[in-house]
């Protein structure tokens, strides 16, 4: 039995981030965490792509034009706060299945860094505070999914 498994290894990727607008003061942080850890895992600076959109919904449009490009990963980061209506609960399910669909159609890893919160001080713990750092976490799970798809060989 073969047992697969990948590396947050960077060297040689191309990586492509995705990113809100919409909650600066949380997505600035998911980017600079993300950008920082691609290149402690060895991305070169030049791979590295910043994509700014203006919200969440826009995410997975930038995304699938992406996938179609050079890029080994991509990394969607935002930020949903939930406020009085069900605006909420259709951006991050749609957003969701967007991006889930644009992964298994282009076979290029997409990493879900787009927190959905009840509050901004949820989503700050997120992005460098107390709960953790959902950038890096994204980068981290692209790289990974890059190593072990080459480990898997062609479909």
């Amino acid at each position: 039995m073969a047992d697969y498994h990948g590396q947050a290894n960077g060297a040689g990727r191309r990586v492509c981030i995705v990113a809100s607008r919409f909650n600066a003061m949380v997505t600035d942080r998911l980017i600079e965490g993300a950008r920082e850890e691609l290149l402690r895992r060895g991305v070169a600076d030049p791979d590295v792509d910043l994509v700014r959109v203006p919200g969440a919904w826009e995410i997975p449009l930038a995304a699938a034009r992406a996938a179609q490009g050079s890029y080994d990963a991509i990394l969607a980061l935002g930020c949903v706060i939930r406020g009085e209506t069900s605006h909420f609960e259709h951006i991050s399910r749609t957003v969701t299945d967007a991006l889930t669909h644009i992964q298994v159609q282009s076979g290029i890893p997409v990493a879900l860094g787009i927190l959905t919160t009840e509050s901004l001080a949820q989503a700050l713990a997120r992005a460098g505070g107390e709960v953790g750092h959902i950038g890096i976490q994204a980068a981290e799970a692209a790289l990974e999914m890059c190593d072990l798809l080459s480990r898997m060989g062609s479909p």
